[in-house]
């Protein structure tokens, strides 16, 4: 039996885009004021991996420039 893989709407790939931007400010921000280094460690750890994660799929977001998401995930 095979299994059906259901398509995301345009408006949840641009949820997802946006989810993914807000990734990329975060980490582009940098660490804030009175966040501890172990704190801040997770955090971002947390959100390459949701980054790396999408760019996995990036298949399903054509038309979107993945830059961004490419060089916060590094």
């Amino acid at each position: 039996m095979s299994e059906i893989i259901e398509q995301p709407s345009a408006e949840e790939i641009a949820r997802h885009f946006s989810a993914c931007m807000d990734s990329v400010n975060l980490i582009n921000a940098g660490q804030p004021e009175g966040m501890e280094d172990a704190d801040w460690a997770d955090c971002l750890e947390r959100n390459k991996a949701h980054l790396k994660i999408q760019l996995a799929k990036a298949d399903m977001y054509e038309g979107y420039d993945l830059k961004p998401l490419e060089d916060a995930s590094k």
